[in-house]
């Protein structure tokens, strides 16, 4: 089979390889999928780095989810090959995948491949990190780089929540689009002083919540612009810059800086919570009320493309990879 590797961490493309491998067979517990899609996720390019919370054990596959037709059941396993399923493993840029079946969500007909392709990191994250942010109807989230594909999905699960939404950008192509989503008001943070026009737009009020994808000086603005009691949860370092902290606000404020690893929200959560959020994050995909667009399909053999590509800022959609 064809499959993507690499034999040491580096910049994603120069170091990915398309590779023939042996078709693997599933263990224990374990089924092998026949890959359709898979998407490019931030977290992909940091794990090949090595600076995502997960090592790779090198020589690596990448790639954290996907969907797929289970095509081999390992001992244990109580389902039917043929069932088109998303699912997560390390390695799902490849033609074929091992994965858990505790990690497999079945994909109604409604929901279209390219959709289902991306159904669990960022719907999961987005949905998780809303329900955490403690943002009641009518209150104000802001979340740092709007115009990404996750940042979409916050904008379109607080807008039916009721939720006021402040977006940072760094240009102003998207804003129509980020608007037509439900974004309240958009901040050019190239252009405009970020904790002012928060005070403006808020009445002086802060934002209850902020989401940050950024860190260094965008994050360090932002938390400026917390009202009293808010709270910071940082699920991404963008710019690979740490924040700086202003110990007085913190104080006098009372605020929480917070890290959201959907990995960890998994583990701590309930069982009943976790499938209460699939099945929350796949009805509203099947119904069509959440979109998740495309950018690009590409092939294995043009994974360099691909992954340059999805780094590339401006980008509307997401990159698929397609086996």
């Amino acid at each position: 089979m064809k499959t993507i590797l690499f034999e040491q961490t580096g910049k994603p493309a120069d170091i990915l390889r398309l590779t023939d491998a042996p078709l693997p067979e599933p263990g224990p517990n374990e089924v092998r999928i026949k890959v359709i899609a898979s998407p490019i996720n931030p977290s992909d390019l940091m794990f090949v780095q090595n600076l995502y919370g997960i090592r790779p054990t090198l020589p690596s596959g990448a790639g954290f989810e996907g969907v797929g037709i289970v095509d081999a059941l390992g001992e244990g396993v109580q389902m039917q090959t043929g069932t088109r399923a998303s699912f997560t493993a390390v390695g799902t840029w490849s033609e074929y995948a091992i994965a858990h079946q505790r990690s497999l969500i079945p994909i109604p007909d409604s929901i279209p491949d390219d959709v289902a392709a991306q159904l669990f990191v960022n719907p999961f994250t987005a949905y998780a990190m809303v329900q955490d942010s403690g943002v009641p109807e009518g209150g104000w989230l802001m979340l740092t780089a709007a115009g990404s594909a996750f940042g979409k999905l916050v904008i379109q699960f607080c807008q039916m929540r009721g939720i006021r939404t402040i977006g940072t950008v760094r240009r102003n192509d998207l804003n129509d689009e980020l608007k037509a989503l439900g974004l309240t008001e958009v901040i050019n943070v190239e252009t405009e002083n970020l904790p002012a026009r928060v005070k403006q737009i808020t009445d002086g009020a802060g934002v209850t919540c902020v989401l940050d994808a950024v860190g260094g000086q965008t994050a360090s603005d932002a938390l400026k612009c917390l009202g009293r009691g808010g709270t910071m949860i940082i699920y991404g370092v963008l710019s690979l810059d740490d924040p700086s902290v202003n110990a007085g606000l913190m104080i006098f404020r009372e605020l929480t800086i917070k890290g959201f690893w959907l990995t960890d929200w998994m583990r701590r959560v309930d069982s009943q919570i976790r499938q209460d959020v699939a099945k929350n994050v796949v009805n509203l995909l099947a119904s069509g009320k959440i979109q998740l667009p495309i950018d690009a399909s590409y092939p294995l053999d043009q994974i360099a493309e691909a992954v340059e590509h999805a780094d590339r800022p401006g980008r509307w959609g997401k990159i698929l990879l397609k086996p």
